[in-house]
């Protein structure tokens, strides 16, 4: 897998997490599990993937960016 496929993979993730936040009470639980749900599937993304710390500022973008999309997509409908 290429850091780009992995990438996208955890944008993927983190749509329906980010749409689902956009319409709770900020810092809410439901909006604190859609944060925090998808963090260990990225992690393990990571792990088994074999790419190393390094990686790990592309992915935090990514991430933001699913998260950010997903409630952009809320907004629209």
């Amino acid at each position: 897998m290429s850091i780009m496929e992995l990438m996208l993979v955890v944008f993927l993730i983190n749509l329906p997490f980010g749409y689902w936040r956009f319409k709770t009470a900020r810092f809410s639980r439901h909006w604190m599990m859609a944060v925090h749900i998808p963090v260990p599937f990225v992690f393990l993304l990571r792990i088994f993937s074999g790419f190393g710390w390094n990686v790990i500022p592309l992915l935090m973008l990514s991430f933001a960016a699913g998260q950010f999309t997903g409630g952009k997509l809320r907004r629209l409908h």
